[in-house]
């Protein structure tokens, strides 16, 4: 097979813009009026109304989901010496927090259907340097938070949730943003709730933690040049604040969209012969990739390509077989869920603006890839 041109690409940044053009710049235009380039108006605005979006009491704005993932685990007391549980198959984010506040990543396996931390495995993986527990929502998914918080309350854990794909993300019905000690988020462009360049934050309704990451993400200071702590350049620039407060507005449609989306994709791929994604009953799915397995999926991706339709895959290697956690000293075998998904996910193009014949022409080229398998 040869390449053709792309006939639906994997996301579509510039059709969204396109949608909003001018609400964004407006809010671009207040920026530069205002010349508040670094925090200002329209991130404290953007802090309030993200706050309110999760159920939190409040938000901190970051420059990026990894610095939202550092600064809560510093505001809960981690530092060198301390463990923090979390899962092999992810973003390495989540993974390089915990190395960035001096502590160890210790690595539990995934449920293969959800693709988020096994509850049943935090117990025994818990030792008495044991400080945090930190579920990635994984795909746009919450991970099953009740045994989780039911484990750290009875061990005196902090729970931090990595939602950086999960805006507006349910668990029975509650919003991600509200559930753990502190929620962590990326605004990062491709995300459900994307900035135009970086951008993080963290919600929390514990006020120590606020006022302490508060602090952190400018340079530890609690007024101009008073610098009680050792801190960072974090801090979130007005252009993203402005850009983000448009975009949460139409976020909730966007979500409906992408559900919309992905019941069809379930719909036309149903008798296809690879694994669809499963919302698991706790869950309100925001999709943020729409995930297939298949025991084919180099095969089937280049087969896409060829046929003109973008694809990706999240994540090909688990964070314990990457060269750069090899010092953590787990060898292949230690997590075979995450193992065996690192093989077998490829996502398929997902976003709001997506049509009806899009969605249909990606069906069609799959399900007759797979016929001839």
């Amino acid at each position: 097979m040869t390449d053709s041109p792309i006939k639906v690409p994997y996301l579509d940044l510039k059709a969204q813009y396109q949608s909003i053009k001018p609400e964004i710049d407006a809010a671009i235009a207040r920026v530069l009026d205002s010349c508040q380039f670094v925090l200002g108006a329209e991130v404290a605005d953007f802090e309030q109304e993200f706050a309110a979006y999760c159920g939190a009491a409040e938000c901190i704005a970051l420059n990026s989901g990894t610095s939202a993932l550092h600064l809560a685990l510093l505001a809960a007391g981690v530092g060198p010496g301390d463990e923090v549980i979390t899962v092999p198959f992810t973003f390495v984010a989540s993974v390089a927090a915990v190395t960035y506040a001096g502590a160890r990543p210790v690595l539990v396996d995934i449920d293969p259907q959800s693709f988020t931390m096994d509850p049943a495995a935090i117990e025994s993986a818990i030792t008495p340097r044991t400080k945090a527990i930190l579920p990635v929502h994984l795909y746009g998914q919450p991970a099953d938070m009740d045994p989780i918080m039911e484990v750290a309350r009875r061990r005196g854990l902090v729970v931090i949730e990595d939602a950086a794909q999960a805006h507006g993300a349910k668990y029975k019905g509650r919003p991600v943003g509200s559930i753990g000690d502190m929620t962590c988020f990326s605004f990062y462009p491709v995300k459900n709730l994307g900035a135009y360049g970086e951008g993080g934050a963290v919600t929390t309704s514990n006020a120590e933690y606020t006022r302490t990451i508060r602090m952190l993400r400018d340079w530890g200071q609690d007024r101009k040049y008073h610098h009680v702590l050792r801190g960072f350049n974090y801090r979130m620039e007005g252009f993203q604040g402005a850009i983000l407060r448009v975009k949460l507005r139409h976020l909730e449609r966007w979500t409906k969209a992408r559900r919309a989306a992905v019941s069809k994709y379930n719909q036309l791929l149903a008798d296809c012969g690879v694994e669809r994604p499963t919302e698991m009953p706790w869950a309100g799915h925001v999709y943020h990739v729409y995930t297939l397995r298949t025991d084919d999926r180099d095969g089937l991706q280049a087969a896409l390509h060829a046929e003109g339709i973008q694809t990706a895959v999240h994540y090909a290697l688990p964070e314990h077989l990457q060269p750069a956690y090899a010092d953590l000293g787990y060898s292949r075998g230690a997590f075979p869920e995450s193992e065996k998904a690192a093989n077998e996910v490829l996502s398929l193009p997902l976003y709001p603006e997506m049509t009806d014949t899009q969605i249909q022409r990606v069906s069609q080229a799959l399900t007759s890839l797979m016929a001839r398998r």
